[in-house]
């Protein structure tokens, strides 16, 4: 963890010192926002040693490069090294109080669709970090086939409807190069959802290749119209969406300038980016700290990540982004009990 000739004999309480040190600056910076000295950290963490004791070790965790001091007469701060080893090895989980529990727990009571779902989530979690949070929709690659819709407009003209057990609509309005009747309309509708219910997107071409077969020559042209629409829809790639919310978070008791805060604005303005914040989240928790941020808007920031939905196959995920000084432990906790809330949640609704 650090230089070995810091460590006297390779001692290992000398080693936990250090780290209960560091403990202590990043709750101090946390809570404060400003540099820490070793006074401080004496009389408000009782961890029974002297002032001067810490100075030397406030030193050695400097010369890690852990913690830095910004300005000459200042104390010090954690470094994206020091938060990175205080959230690999000491970072606790922190209870949910009662109120946050009770937030999680009813936050999507009387949600009636996807949208509301996604839109409630990504509320709750901003409001309980205090920070900005983003949520991806659940992946339409991911999902299974609930239910075929089909609708005609006019006898030429048709609506076709996707429903997959995520909550996810998609749906197309194709012109039919013959007319169609309710009678024949009824028998594809059962002949499609008999043979794709249940089924993952991947697996929906393959169980529909028998289906033109039972109708006549002259019901054909339309019919293989929608069938190959309805292989479009189930195999092709749409552009995954993500909502965020809590921007006003950035502002708010932040240190940061202006125009720090106007360059995360502007990247978190780009789906294309937020995509790619979460294009990794999965069944256990990824925190990227300062410099590890990919984008360069968001080097200055923090990201916590996590997947929600299936094991080992999430259907999307959901995160929060804020400065490197955030409270980790409490941050780790919402992310969690969020995601696997909303997930438990949307696998309820498919049964």
């Amino acid at each position: 963890l650090f230089p070995r000739h810091d460590i006297i004999g390779n001692n290992l309480k000398m080693e936990s010192r250090q780290l209960d040190i560091l403990r202590a600056i990043v709750d101090e910076c946390v809570a404060t926002e400003e540099p820490v000295g070793s006074k401080a950290i004496s009389e408000r963490h009782g961890l029974g040693i002297s002032p001067a004791t810490i100075r030397n070790e406030m030193s050695v965790l400097e010369e890690a490069g852990l913690i830095t001091q910004p300005h000459t007469s200042a104390g010090r701060i954690p470094t994206d090294k020091g938060y990175r080893l205080f959230v690999d090895k000491i970072a606790m989980v922190k209870p949910l109080s009662k109120a946050e529990r009770r937030a999680i727990e009813t936050f999507l009571e009387g949600a009636h669709d996807l949208d509301d779902i996604v839109m409630r989530t990504v509320r709750l979690l901003a409001h309980v970090t205090k920070q900005v949070a983003v949520v991806q929709y659940p992946s339409l690659t991911k999902s299974r086939v609930r239910h075929i819709e089909l609708v005609l407009l006019t006898p030429t003209r048709l609506m076709m409807v996707l429903i997959t057990n995520t909550g996810r609509v998609e749906q197309r309005t194709l012109e039919l190069p013959y007319e169609l009747n309710e009678i024949l309309l009824s028998d594809l509708r059962q002949r499609l959802n008999s043979a794709v219910v249940g089924k993952s997107m991947s697996d929906v071409a393959p169980q529909l290749e028998g289906i033109l077969a039972a109708f006549g020559r002259n019901e054909r042209t339309s019919t293989a119209l929608i069938i190959s629409n309805l292989i479009e829809m189930a195999i092709e790639k749409p552009e995954e969406k993500v909502v965020l919310a809590g921007t006003a978070n950035l502002a708010r008791g932040s240190s940061e300038s202006s125009a720090d805060i106007h360059g995360i604005l502007e990247a978190l303005e780009e789906q294309v980016v937020l995509l790619r914040l979460l294009s990794d989240a999965g069944d256990t928790m990824r925190v990227r700290i300062g410099e590890e941020q990919n984008e360069m808007g968001l080097k200055r920031t923090s990201l916590v990540t996590m997947g929600y939905g299936m094991e080992g196959n999430p259907l999307g995920g959901l995160g929060i982004i804020g400065p490197t000084r955030m409270d980790y432990s409490s941050s780790m906790t919402a992310v969690n009990a969020v995601a696997r809330y909303v997930g438990r949640f949307l696998m309820d609704a498919q049964s």
